[in-house]
């Protein structure tokens, strides 16, 4: 078992895959996501980022922050996959504040931001999204329904000219703007909004 990150950070040497979101709750969508990244991009480790707060999201239909975590820890296999509580405990809300923070506590770690194509869609919307895109590896996986649109839509097209192949995402040493990737992968039709809708029906 690997010891979860922790707030003063360590001196890991890693290439780490960070999968941020509410987790409201974590599902097998988010399971198959990180470990196809793990593989695709040879990882050593991916952390479930629970966010204590999405600022992009209603509270109303969340779930307490324990509650989240412990569907992630379900989800996460205390290895390679990794829920973290790591936001709540640097009290950042934000990802560029998160990934700054990150960098500084785990100076020896290299990490990979790994989303899905509907966050790639949105992350014109992130603040300080050029700055993420700038100094973070960006790993987007397919989501129903969104890709196609991700893929033609404000952030791709201005990143366009840094999209590299998978292998080469994490080659080479620090460029000067970070590059960003589509992983193919099948698209998992799991979702977070279906599963609260069926148990507030009975149905799960």
């Amino acid at each position: 078992m690997r010891t979860p990150p922790g707030r003063w950070g360590d001196g890991r040497r890693a290439r780490i895959g960070l999968l941020g979101g509410s987790f409201n709750p974590a599902h097998d969508g988010h399971r198959h996501v990180a470990e196809t990244a793990l593989r695709r991009l040879g990882l050593d480790e991916v952390w479930l980022l629970v966010s204590p707060g999405n600022p992009l999201k209603p509270r109303r239909g969340m779930a307490p922050f324990a509650e989240r975590l412990d569907s992630a820890r379900r989800i996460a296999d205390g290895r390679r996959l990794l829920a973290a509580d790591i936001e709540a405990r640097l009290g950042t809300r934000y990802t560029a504040d998160t990934l700054a923070l990150l960098r500084r506590r785990f100076p020896r770690a290299r990490f990979v931001l790994v989303v899905g194509a509907d966050n790639l869609g949105q992350l014109p919307r992130w603040r300080r999204w050029r700055e993420i895109a700038r100094t973070t590896p960006l790993a987007v996986l397919p989501r129903p329904g969104q890709t196609r649109r991700a893929l033609h839509g404000q952030a791709a097209s201005a990143l366009m000219r840094h999209r590299r192949r998978p292998a080469a995402l994490l080659a080479g040493g620090t460029p000067a703007h970070a590059p960003w990737c589509l992983l193919p992968a099948r698209e998992h039709p799991a979702s977070a909004t279906a599963i609260r809708a069926a148990r507030g029906e009975g149905l799960v």
